[in-house]
């Protein structure tokens, strides 16, 4: 799975106090669902545009290790990932909120996207949560995964 961070696993909000220290609110259910996933198998990689010490933190926390930031190109990022862990993009979920995470939405097998994601990249995804960014989205899609995966005769 690749994530987009800002406005998928936060809110979209970046806050900074009078000494310029940034905060981002994460959700735990998308933490929990993520180390569950992570427990079954699946690799997450983070893809985003902007750099963050707070990401490198959760990062670290759920046992992403693939974090990739300041990132311009991210389809070259995700190609990169693919051919590294020798995936097909039919095997990969992706979940963005906005333009730069259109090429992603597209070459992946499956694509998602917050309910509060732009209207260009919720017209062009294959689902739309019904929680928004940074309040449960990537619990939304993973718990859809699994639910899905679970049906598929063995």
């Amino acid at each position: 799975m690749v994530l987009d961070v800002d406005g998928v696993l936060t809110d979209g909000r970046v806050i900074y106090d009078a000494a310029g220290v940034e905060y981002n609110s994460f959700n735990v259910h998308d933490g929990y669902g993520i180390r569950r996933a992570r427990a079954g198998g699946m690799k997450f990689a983070l893809i985003s545009g902007r750099r963050s010490k707070v990401v490198v933190h959760r990062a670290r926390e759920l046992g992403i290790t693939e974090v990739h930031q300041g990132v311009t190109d991210k389809l070259k990022i995700f190609n990169g990932l693919l051919a590294r862990h020798r995936l097909l993009p039919a095997r990969v979920c992706a979940i963005g909120d906005d333009e730069p995470d259109l090429p992603i939405l597209k070459a992946a097998g499956f694509s998602a996207a917050p309910r509060t994601a732009v209207r260009v990249v919720r017209e062009s995804v294959d689902y739309v949560t019904k929680a928004a960014g940074g309040r449960g989205a990537v619990r939304e899609v993973l718990d859809l995964i699994m639910k899905k995966s679970s049906a598929r005769p063995k």
